[in-house]
C-alpha cells in the first residue's frame, strides 16, 4: 500500500500530499518533489502514513529524491537571488513611483523564474517594471497582486496571543470574519484588540463562534424581562461559558444568577 507524506514547499502555505514511494522519511527531511511547476525543494511536514480514503481521485505525484549537496547549494543560490531581486525591484518601484508594496520574491528551484508578490489598493501598471526586471535578471518574471491577509500569511509574525499567527502556521483558506462574531462572544469591540497583524478582524474569532451561538440559544435574549427571587428584572449580560447571566432588577441593582435558576423559575409558572 502506498504511503502518503505531507510536504511543505514554502515556509508558508498549505502542506501537499505526495507518494513517499520507497523513501524512508521523517519530519524535517528535505526532499525534491515534482509539481506542475517542475521540480521543487520541500520539507517533510507530516511523516509518511498508510494511504486511506482520499477526497481526490487524482493520483499522487511521487517524491523525486532526497535532497543532496547540489540541491542545497542551488537553494542557497536561489535565496541570494531572491534577496537581490527584492532590493532591485524596490529601487525600480521608487524610481517609477508605483503605488505598490512589494514584500516577497520567490525563485523557482531551477532559477528560471522569479515571482514578485505585492499588495496595492488598486490596479497597477507594472509593464515598465517587468521590462527592467527582465533586463536585470534574464529570467521569466511573474507579478502577483495579493490581499493584505495573504501578505500576513506569507510574511508571518506573532499574534497578540504570543503564538505565530494562525494563517502562517496551519490555515489553508481564509474564512469570512464579521464584527458580529466578536459581539456574540462578548469581546471588546475596540478594533485594536480584535484585529490581527493584517489590520483585518482576527481569524480566531471564527473558532468558537459556532459554540457560543449554540450555547446562547438556551439563554433569554438581552433586554428580555425575567422573574427572579429578588423580583422582576431585565437581562443585560450573558456569561455562556459559566452558564450565568446578569440581570438588572427594578431598583437598579445588578445581580448574577445561574441560568438554571431562571429556567426553573419560568418553568414553574
Amino acid at each position: 500500500m502506498a504511503k502518503v507524506v505531507g510536504i511543505k514547499i514554502n515556509s508558508f502555505g498549505k502542506v501537499y500530499d505526495f507518494d513517499s514511494g520507497a523513501f524512508v522519511l521523517k519530519g524535517g527531511d528535505c526532499v525534491i518533489v515534482e509539481t506542475e511547476q517542475g521540480l521543487c525543494f520541500g520539507t517533510v511536514a507530516v511523516p509518511p502514513e498508510a494511504c486511506g480514503e482520499r477526497l481526490s481521485d487524482r493520483p499522487l505525484k511521487k517524491v523525486f529524491r532526497l535532497a543532496n549537496e547540489k540541491d542545497f547549494a542551488q537553494r542557497e543560490k536561489n535565496l541570494e537571488k531572491e534577496k537581490s531581486a527584492i532590493e532591485f525591484c524596490i529601487q525600480c518601484i521608487n524610481n517609477l513611483k508605483l503605488k505598490m508594496n512589494l514584500f516577497v520574491v520567490e525563485s523557482s528551484f531551477d532559477g528560471s523564474k522569479l515571482t514578485f508578490f505585492f499588495t496595492a489598493e488598486g490596479r497597477v501598471d507594472f509593464r515598465e517594471l517587468v521590462k527592467m526586471l527582465v533586463n536585470q535578471f534574464g529570467v521569466r518574471i511573474e507579478m502577483k497582486q495579493v490581499g493584505i491577509r495573504n501578505q500576513a500569511k506569507m510574511t508571518g509574525g506573532v499574534g497578540r496571543c504570543g503564538r505565530p499567527i494562525c494563517c502562517s502556521l496551519f490555515m489553508n483558506t481564509f474564512e469570512p470574519v464579521s464584527i458580529r462574531m466578536a459581539k456574540d462572544q462578548n469581546l471588546s469591540l475596540n478594533p485594536t484588540k480584535i484585529s490581527g497583524l493584517c489590520g483585518r478582524l482576527m481569524c480566531c474569532l471564527t473558532y468558537e463562534y459556532k459554540t457560543y451561538k449554540q450555547l446562547k440559544k438556551k439563554f433569554p435574549k438581552i433586554g428580555k424581562t425575567v422573574d427572579t427571587s429578588k423580583g422582576q428584572g431585565r437581562v443585560i449580560r450573558h456569561n455562556v461559558i459559566r452558564d450565568r447571566l446578569t440581570i438588572s432588577i427594578d431598583d437598579g441593582q445588578e445581580i448574577e444568577l445561574p441560568l438554571n435558576d431562571i429556567i426553573k423559575k419560568q418553568e414553574t409558572e
